[in-house]
């Protein structure tokens, strides 16, 4: 490996890239023109990211019930809440909406007012028929009246489920096709199909139809990841092209820069084909995040040929230079940033491991491009004029680094002491972090189908649906009256419970039942008695009309029993104190010797999925630090060094842990992730500033504070650059309607300004305080390999 890092070999590499500038241009374009090919294997993700192993306990439980009940996240729901629409014309129109929408063969079932089927009591079959509520248009006001007043009082079953008595608002039910619920065909139904015919109405009657459901949901919210990425991509590029261009002043400079990180978005686009990986929430930040990771190495690269140009004028010396003194330090910068994102991949969550594995190839990609395309694009050009030149001796960056060495060689106490403040702050904001884990909380709060959700939530109590799976450990003992009566108690502490909508069970569908049996009387909506279950039961089982009434809530086999409810946005912390108490209710209820009682749902999922997912990132966190640790120790052959790179480093990442405290940000997966990138792209400062100093150590036989200050002056500028290159690149994330995509834009750009000055500040002070113990010629004098590599003979010591 040293070998592999050392001066010769840089220089070999260099001579190869200039002499086969052709051949190696035609490979990236070659190698560019089959990442683009791969572009139709690219594929929006359909689902909600199942954050769970397939094997994890949860994800069973889960798909054991889609194994008894099949897809429970099939329904789209619309409503209307207008005093308007109690008129005939407008209700009948409703109803028509319903009628059209049960059209598409991709749409199996819509339950709305103007369909709903009601039981009668057939004694000649000894059955109950399903016959419709409305068999004919509402004509008068007076019929439309009355069948308002009969549908409050006489039907609580549909009551909180196809309307809201209290708020007059009407609800319909649309089920789709459960085979296309996670497919594209979902998409082109929602789109092209139910979108078009609720626009058609609204513009009709003039009504404000709100819409929801998990597959309506996901099909906008997909639709506006999607959009995004090309914000993204755009907005970066014009920021970092446009910051690159005010420290460059050269057109050509920058258009170089940018085309660079433009072939890495193709690249990083083909990976995702070639892998055949969705694009996620997650993975859609990774084209952006190359363009602001690759405009620094652009930044160092470019900045040492003009230095080099500068310095002596010789074209082909300046680009053999930059390749062998900035491209072994730039590759290891690339490294650090490369495994700091890889060790999302030794996490057991799919979603981690595909993000991992697609931005740290990619960033490794970004780096072969620069070194290659830079250097070879150059040597075909003539020397930078004098005015592209001019930042080089710009009078406020003299200024910067002037403060930078007042501030480290006469009040490095101050810094100590400011720094120990922050820690302390920090630390107390810390213990102010709220856990969240909502599936709706990330979704862009200014959209039409956001503020639906919130409708839904207040007027029917959420739209995100919780399952309860019964097993009664033997054939047809759901429908055992003990058993019903249970599943009755468990519901009613259900509805107890505020942050969740009223339960729908089989108890439900057998009290509605005895309802129909007394000819409709309201007040016998209950459960049977013991004398009366045998033939109310009987009835139940034989319901003619559209099917058995009872295969919703129970399997086949009689054995299994479902109570379905909804749920709000809740943190959670609060859901899990939720699931406890019911869990622990239901052990009361239900004896565990004869019933085992499950709790799931696709909220539930992705609740226990960001706890998994939030304890899988700070142990990617935690492995990052080691690895990266032990790294920069086999870099400088000191164990001791990990004690003065890590401090500069996790500072930081403490400074915005606690401004998430106090300033309310929670600790979710998008934030969670900003530590780890972070982490590993600050270090990179380090790298550079540490190699820069055992370089100038040698330089001036192992004078220490000469050596620091040399380093300062000329790693600072640099370091400011692309420093503020990555933090306006991460800004760009904040133009997001994500909120977790603005939290990690906006701390991610925080954590690296802080970084970039405890690189500048902190660093070079520990340095100077611990020059016996660790700044020693034992610890730096021979390293693993040569980072920068030695300046020539001719070169004057600072």
């Amino acid at each position: 490996m040293a070998k592999l890092f050392s001066v010769g070999f840089w220089a070999a590499l260099a001579r190869i890239i200039l002499r086969n500038r052709i051949i190696i241009l035609l490979l990236i374009a070659i190698t560019t023109a089959a990442f683009v090919s791969q572009f139709d294997n690219m594929r929006f993700t359909y689902t909600e990211a199942n954050l769970l192993p397939d094997d994890h306990k949860v994800n069973i439980e889960y798909f054991e019930f889609l194994d008894k009940f099949g897809e429970e996240g099939n329904l789209i729901i619309i409503a209307v809440q207008d005093s308007a629409f109690f008129t005939p014309q407008k209700f009948n129109a409703w109803n028509n909406l319903a009628n059209e929408l049960s059209d598409d063969k991709n749409v199996d079932l819509v339950v709305g007012v103007g369909n709903i089927q009601k039981l009668t009591r057939n004694d000649q079959k000894k059955a109950f028929d399903l016959k419709p509520l409305i068999e004919k248009e509402i004509k008068t006001q007076g019929e439309l009246d009355n069948l308002k007043k009969h549908l409050y009082y006489n039907l609580p079953f549909y009551d909180q489920f196809l309307y809201n008595s209290k708020s007059n608002t009407f609800r319909t039910a649309i089920y789709i096709n459960k085979e296309i619920v996670n497919k594209p065909a979902r998409k082109k139904l929602i789109e092209q199909f139910i979108i078009p015919k609720i626009k058609s109405f609204e513009k009709e009657t003039g009504l404000d139809v709100r819409t929801s459901g998990m597959p309506y949901i996901r099909t906008l919210n997909s639709n506006t990841i999607i959009s995004e990425i090309a914000y993204f991509i755009g907005a970066a590029l014009f920021v970092t092209g446009f910051i690159f261009f005010l420290f460059f002043r050269s057109f050509r400079a920058t258009f170089i820069s940018l085309t660079v990180v433009i072939i890495g978005v193709c690249w990083t686009f083909g990976i995702l084909g070639f892998l055949h990986y969705e694009i996620t929430v997650l993975t859609a930040i990774i084209p952006p995040l190359i363009i602001v990771i690759g405009i620094p190495n652009c930044i160092f690269l470019i900045n040492k040929y003009q230095l080099e140009v500068n310095k002596h004028g010789n074209q082909a010396k300046s680009l053999q230079r930059v390749i062998t003194k900035v491209g072994n330090a730039t590759l290891m910068t690339n490294v650090t940033t490369a495994a700091g994102f890889a060790t999302f991949i030794l996490t057991k969550s799919d979603l981690l491991k595909e993000f991992g594995t697609v931005a740290s190839l990619s960033i490794l990609s970004i780096f072969i491009l620069c070194v290659l395309i830079i250097p070879i694009i150059y040597s075909f050009m003539p020397l930078p004029k004098a005015k592209h030149l001019k930042h080089l001796n710009k009078k406020w960056s003299a200024g910067f680094v002037n403060w930078m060495e007042n501030m480290v060689r006469y009040k490095r106490i101050t810094i100590y002491v400011a720094s120990l403040i922050l820690l302390i702050t920090s630390l107390i904001g810390i213990f102010q972090i709220r856990v969240t884990g909502s599936l709706i909380e990330d979704m862009p709060k200014d959209t039409d189908f956001f503020r639906d959700i919130r409708f839904f939530e207040k007027e029917f109590d959420g739209i995100m649906p919780v399952e309860f799976i019964i097993d009664t450990k033997r054939k047809k003992g759901v429908m055992k009256l003990a058993t019903l009566k249970r599943i009755n108690k468990l519901e009613e502490t259900i509805n107890d419970i505020e942050e969740l909508s009223r339960p729908m069970s089989v108890a439900s569908v057998v009290k509605y039942a005895k309802q129909a049996y007394y000819n409709g009387n309201p007040k016998y909506y209950q459960l049977p008695t013991s004398q009366e279950k045998n033939f109310i039961l009987s009835y139940a089982k034989k319901a003619n009309g559209d099917a058995n009434l009872m295969k919703s809530f129970v399997d086949s086999t009689g054995q299994y029993a479902r109570i379905t409810t909804f749920m709000k946005d809740i943190s959670t912390d609060r859901m899990e104190a939720i699931e406890k108490q019911l869990l622990d209710k239901a052990k009361n209820i239900f004896p565990e010797e004869r019933y085992t009682v499950n709790m799931t749902g696709k909220a539930l999922v992705f609740q226990k999925g960001t706890k998994y997912l939030r304890d899988n990132l700070f142990i990617s966190l935690g492995l990052a630090i080691v690895i990266i640790s032990l790294f920069m120790a086999y870099m400088f052959r000191s164990a001791r060094m990990i004690v003065v790179s890590l401090i500069p480093n996790l500072l930081p990442l403490v400074i915005t842990a606690g401004l998430m405290g106090y300033v309310g940000v929670p600790i979710k997966p998008s934030t969670i992730l900003v530590f780890s990138i972070a982490f590993g792209i600050s270090v990179d400062d380090t790298i550079h500033f540490l190699a820069k100093y055992r370089q100038e150590l040698q330089a001036n036989h192992w004078k220490i504070r000469k050596s620091v200050y040399a380093a300062l002056r000329e790693t600072g500028v640099s370091m400011f650059y692309t420093s503020i290159v990555l933090f306006f690149g991460f800004s760009v994330f904040t133009i997001s309607s994500f909120g977790g995509t603005v939290a990690l834009g906006a701390l991610v750009s925080a954590t690296l300004l802080f970084a970039m000055l405890a690189n500048l500040l902190l660093l070079p002070s520990l340095l100077l305080s611990l020059e016996r113990t660790i700044a020693n010629k034992k610890v730096l004098r021979e390293p693993s390999f040569k980072i920068i590599p030695e300046e020539e003979k001719d070169k004057k010591s600072s």
